[in-house]
């Protein structure tokens, strides 16, 4: 077998020490294949090491599946942590890769996925190259494999069904894709493996992070925002209502005892979805982040250096829908945490929609839609008339397509879409995009406990801080939470 033309930023002698020690840190940051055998492998495979020069390591599962390695049937690639997202060096190529995870390529073409991210196709190509070494359809093709592989080995779902939640166009193509990529049809792979135990309406998945992973204090920074009856926040985890294709349902999120990840039990009628709610989950419990990329751009500071050391698994706590969080962050202005989560819980109660489905478990209503608050009478609920009138503004601005909460635009776009509305300043749509579109680099500067946090012992002003945060680049929103989190 012949070795990609593409050469990766890897640094081989590091991968070596990796590879030769099985360090679980770096697994998902690199993958191993091996000339000899044409397959690849994660960092902490079981099998006996291979000749170094029979090895070539590879940025991404996608860059060597595209240089013709299929994937390991022992280590399972499929299980690994991470994304191509974290390898990612332009909002360009992130933007594009977030619209994959979302099945972008499942049914739409190259040209369409371009035009989507303003460029040209070729241009497209060309970046993806330079920093992923494959192609967006060689990555959107691994992204399907690898959940398809996810779906055939942890839920008992027919081959149908996985065919159509991992965006295969029919069940002959994926048995096609899957005989190719692994050497034998899926049922050969399935047959005999004993699957997890669930209920008839539940599917459990698995979702991977890369240690450490500091989800005692993400579940406590839900907590002191649930919503009742929209959310429930427990010792069991975190669970919520959910709207898909309009069709409702739920799902819960908890750690996995003894293992670096978390369970992940959807309950929704249409398994076709479960693509799209693993996906956004991931983004929302930010499972793909890379704590070492955060502590080696944090260590460099004096202000966050001690931060990052005292709290190394810190993630970006996300929000499962845009308009819901723009909503409740109007609602947050100037006001507390707690008064800002009795306010949403009114609007919920008001006018969401009834989910007698989740009774049993806690959760009694679906979010309100914008088409349930573009005219409502906020101002019964107690919220001020001018932050009610921004409540309407927002929901007629998402009907309208002025204000969109797509994950892949630029930061720079959405914050200029959002303070065109009246009540909506920098302070909010930096929020907003830290939150909702999981942008690791907005930073809402002009938060006055931000800048006494970064002052210690006196209040920078807003530049100030804007200058001092250049060196957190591009992870500054962490910086936010870590900054938060010190005062």
């Amino acid at each position: 077998m012949q070795p990609s033309a593409h050469t990766s930023n890897l640094d081989h002698r590091a991968c070596d020490r990796a590879r030769l020690t099985r360090d679980p840190r770096f697994d998902g940051l690199f993958f191993i294949a091996v000339t000899s055998t044409g397959i690849y492998c994660r960092p902490v495979c079981p099998a006996p090491s291979p000749k170094q020069q029979n090895i070539r390591y590879y940025d991404s599962a996608a860059a060597a599946s595209a240089a013709g390695f299929r994937p390991c049937l022992r280590c399972r690639p499929e299980a690994a942590p991470g994304s191509p997202l974290h390898r990612a060096k332009s909002e360009l190529v992130a933007g594009a890769l977030r619209l994959i995870e979302q099945g972008a390529l499942d049914n739409g073409s190259l040209p369409e996925l371009a035009a989507r991210v303003g460029v040209g196709e070729r241009h497209l190509r060309r970046v993806f190259a330079e920093e992923l070494g494959a192609s967006p359809l060689d990555v959107a093709a691994t992204r399907r494999l690898l959940f398809a592989k996810q779906l055939l080995g942890e839920t008992a779902l027919p081959m149908t069904a996985i065919a159509q939640a991992s965006g295969y166009a029919s069940l002959r193509r994926f048995n096609a894709a899957f005989s190719e990529a692994y050497g034998k049809p899926p049922r050969e792979i399935r047959r005999g493996r004993a699957l997890a135990a669930s209920s008839a309406d539940e599917l459990v998945l698995r979702l991977p992070y890369r240690a450490p992973y500091d989800f005692v204090h993400l579940l406590e920074f839900y907590a002191r925002r649930t919503i009742p009856g929209v959310e429930v926040v427990d010792a069991d985890g975190y669970r919520r209502s959910v709207v898909i294709d309009g069709v409702p349902g739920w799902f819960a999120v908890a750690p996995l005892a003894g293992d670096s990840a978390l369970a992940l039990r959807v309950h929704h009628p249409k398994s076709s979805v479960l693509g799209t709610i693993a996906a956004r989950v991931k983004r929302m419990f930010d499972v793909d982040a890379d704590p070492r990329a955060l502590t080696a751009a944090f260590q460099r500071s004096a202000l966050m250096k001690p931060l990052i050391r005292r709290w190394p698994g810190q993630r970006l706590p996300g929000a499962w829908d845009g308009f819901e969080l723009a909503v409740r962050a109007v609602l947050g202005q100037q006001v507390s945490v707690a008064a800002a989560r009795t306010l949403a819980a009114r609007v919920a109660a008001t006018y969401g929609t009834p989910f007698a489905e989740g009774t049993p478990v806690g959760l009694t209503a679906l979010f309100p839609a914008p088409e349930a608050l573009a005219n409502a009478p906020l101002e019964q609920q107690g919220i001020t008339r001018a932050r009610a009138a921004t409540i309407r503004g927002l929901a007629q601005a998402v009907l309208e397509g002025r204000v969109q909460f797509r994950a892949e635009q630029p930061l720079a776009a959405f914050e200029r879409d959002l303070v065109a509305l009246p009540g909506i300043g920098p302070w909010t749509a930096h929020y907003i995009a830290m939150r909702a579109l999981a942008q690791p680099d907005a930073f809402p500067a002009a938060d006055l406990i931000l800048r006494r946090a970064a002052g210690q012992g006196r209040t920078l002003g807003t530049r100030e801080l804007e200058g001092l945060s250049e060196e957190w680049r591009p992870w500054r929103a962490y910086a936010v939470m870590l900054l938060w989190r010190s005062s």
